[in-house]
């Protein structure tokens, strides 16, 4: 029989978070805190003096495109600076990313320009000599790849995304065009285009057409240009902007349209509800690649929208930009994988003497499932990544007396995409042990991130542990007949089973299973306006005509201003109609 066990005697469980498989899903990536982080300190500017500093936003919240989270990058503008007006602060809502990176589980990266560019601490778009390896171009494209290679962070290379406003949004612009490599989508805000000078940005040149932009634009992109072809740009400016020239901004949108190529038709132009209009261009294959925002009396400033901060060239009366751009990206980004995660059909354990034969089923959208991932907890902890692979597979274990329950899960190594676990029942390996389980488990009042647990002694019972969704939880048995979860995510369902340890580390059954659900940590707020205001500022998607509550997706009737409701958003990104409960 050893020819076929598969032993791992002495392995550590992982602890995961358990579900029954009933339907596709992504794997769980690492939450982060939800808050601003300290200031940072990155890499060193050998051209422009002292180091790269600044702030990240790592959302608690988890990605909604592919499992994996997008990364975007805000750059200030002149006499501005990250901690001063981008990032969400004690006293402000800086540029107002934070509730846009809830949303889509995103990552931002807010930092501070190095030494003092143009005399007024700017980024070097003007730079006449752009290139990888040196100046604010080389920090900022460090930066981008430490946060893409830390596995922590789970960013998808696919969802890397530059914006900014003036010289920032310049250096967005040049950033896009240099590495199309490594951007999927550009945020134009009142930038400056490619190869004009610092005395050059009130008025554009003569014989500085865009075709002129767009070729400046190729050039940088060198050997890169083929990944123009899946790149898409939003580009902003107000009608009162008398700092940087206005006609750079629909500019910056065509001399992009010619870096990607082929022929473009100009779709409707909507009215933005804050003032201004919307105007997109779609290729030749029917995809969005440019939107050009002209924003009806704003100066030189960045629209943050509701909840921003209202000083210091930025704006919180106008359009919300960074909810603008989010949507924008997300649902035309050209090379994010939109193909579901493996779905685990069915999974068993069947026991012969002292061996535990696991099988189990998935599907893949994607092809061919690459690995099955056994868990098993029990006398004999099992963590096995390389269970099998294929449509089905079945494997063996040998297994100490006790009761064991367990989970599978399937991945796809080519979409890096995991399926929901699929818990297998409780089984039992030789003799029925003497001690019997708890009774009585119950939930007590739970808060937005712990489930506190009770249950009665158990007769000859030492000692407890404690499973969450499968798993223990417990890294040794707790001698009081209480226990706190903690950690938990808000708004969320957990089961609990608890089991009794006698002598010799005799572990009983499970206990009956009970139900916990953490509070929500949201505050609801409620917002009356025009459906049409709705659909601009994200609280609504228009389908068909019709404003449909995003999130719960309710019918609130036309997408027009003659429509007033109602939105309450209870929890991130979802909205009903109504005021709130």
């Amino acid at each position: 029989m050893a020819s076929f066990l598969h032993t791992l005697l002495g392995r550590t469980c992982a602890t995961l978070l358990l579900s029954a498989c009933a339907s596709a899903a992504h794997a769980q990536v690492a939450a982060g805190p939800g808050a601003w982080s300290a200031n940072q300190t990155w890499a060193a500017d050998s051209v422009n003096g002292g180091s790269l500093t600044g702030y990240f936003y790592w959302p608690s919240s988890q990605p909604t495109l592919g499992g994996k989270r997008a990364l975007v990058l805000v750059l200030h503008g002149c006499g501005m600076t990250a901690l001063g007006d981008v990032i969400n602060s004690s006293t402000d809502g800086g540029f107002n990313w934070k509730s846009a990176a809830d949303q889509y589980g995103a990552l931002i990266l807010a930092p501070n320009a190095t030494g003092s560019v143009y005399g007024s601490h700017c980024w070097d778009y003007a730079n006449t000599n752009h290139n990888r390896s040196s100046g604010h171009d080389a920090i900022l494209l460090n930066l981008i790849n430490r946060f893409v290679t830390n596995s922590q962070y789970a960013i998808d290379p696919n969802q890397v995304y530059v914006t900014g406003l003036s010289s920032g949004g310049g250096e967005a612009m040049v950033l896009g065009c240099m590495a199309p490599d490594i951007f999927a989508g550009l945020g134009i805000n009142a930038g400056p285009p490619p190869g004009t000078t610092t005395g050059q940005i009130g008025a554009v040149p003569a014989g500085y057409t865009a075709t002129t932009a767009g070729n400046n634009c190729k050039n940088l992109a060198g050997t890169n240009s083929g990944r123009f072809a899946t790149q898409i740009a939003s580009v902003i400016w107000g009608t009162s902007d008398f700092t940087v020239a206005q006609a750079y901004g629909p500019m910056d949108a065509a001399a992009m349209r010619i870096a990607y190529g082929g022929t473009y038709t100009k779709g409707a132009t909507s009215t933005v509800a804050t003032g201004g209009t919307n105007t997109p261009y779609r290729d030749a294959n029917g995809k969005l690649r440019t939107s050009e925002i002209s924003v009806a009396s704003m100066g030189h400033a960045w629209p943050a929208g509701t909840g921003g901060q209202n000083t210091n060239y930025v704006t919180s009366t106008k359009v919300n930009y960074p909810a603008f751009l989010m949507d924008f990206w997300f649902n035309n980004n050209l090379r994010a994988t939109a193909i579901p995660a493996p779905v685990m059909t069915s999974c068993s354990a069947t026991v012969s003497g002292n061996a535990a034969t696991i099988a189990g089923a998935a599907t893949d959208a994607a092809g061919t499932v690459s690995s099955y991932r056994v868990v098993l907890n029990g006398a004999t902890p099992v963590n096995d990544p390389a269970a099998g692979s294929g449509a089905s597979f079945s494997i063996a274990y040998a297994l100490s007396n006790g009761y064991y329950s367990g989970t599978v899960t399937a991945t796809d190594a080519g979409t890096g995409q995991t399926s929901a676990p699929c818990a297998i029942a409780q089984f039992l390996v030789g003799p029925v042990p003497a001690i019997e389980p708890p009774a009585g488990l119950t939930v007590g009042t739970t808060t937005s991130s712990s489930v506190p647990l009770s249950w009665s002694s158990a007769s000859g019972a030492s000692g407890y542990n404690v499973y969450r969704n499968g798993a223990k939880i417990t890294a040794s048995p707790v001698t009081a007949t209480a226990y706190t979860s903690t950690g938990l995510a808000a708004s969320t369902s957990y089961n609990f089973q608890v089991t009794s340890i006698g002598s010799g580390g005799a572990e009983s059954a499970l206990s009956n299973s009970v139900t916990g659900t953490t509070k929500s940590s949201f505050v609801c707020s409620a917002t009356t306006a025009t459906n049409y205001a709705h659909v601009q500022a994200a609280r609504a998607v228009n389908s068909g005509g019709y404003a449909l509550a995003k999130g719960s997706n309710q019918n609130m009737g036309l997408n027009n201003t003659f429509y007033t409701t109602t939105l309450a958003q209870t929890s991130s990104g979802y909205y009903v109609i109504g005021n709130c409960p």
